[in-house]
């Protein structure tokens, strides 16, 4: 199942208390400083859960899977995540 910002907010209700407006507001504050940092190209580090960084790709050369023409795909930032290692023996089921 996959987690959507809705059940993100079901669970601050259910489990913190807040009221549904305060739990939506803080999810989507949250989201928006995570964008608004990842935007200026700084890294974000969740202590225990793990790191978002921007990072650079080159211009390469690719192809159209349609149509097998080659063509040249531009440089382009992306966003990475690394898994913190309490995260990965959690998930792995040592811990």
């Amino acid at each position: 199942m996959t987690c959507t910002k809705s059940v993100i907010v079901d669970d601050i209700v259910d489990k913190v208390g807040y009221t549904r407006r305060q739990a939506v507001d803080i999810v989507e504050n949250l989201l928006e400083i995570i964008k608004s940092t990842l935007e200026t190209g700084d890294d974000i580090l969740i202590s225990g859960f793990g790191k978002f960084c921007v990072r650079e790709k080159r211009s390469r050369r690719g192809r159209n899977p349609a149509t097998g023409e080659a063509m040249l795909l531009d440089a382009r930032n992306v966003v990475t995540f690394k898994c913190a290692g309490k995260l990965r023996d959690r998930i792995n089921g040592h811990g």
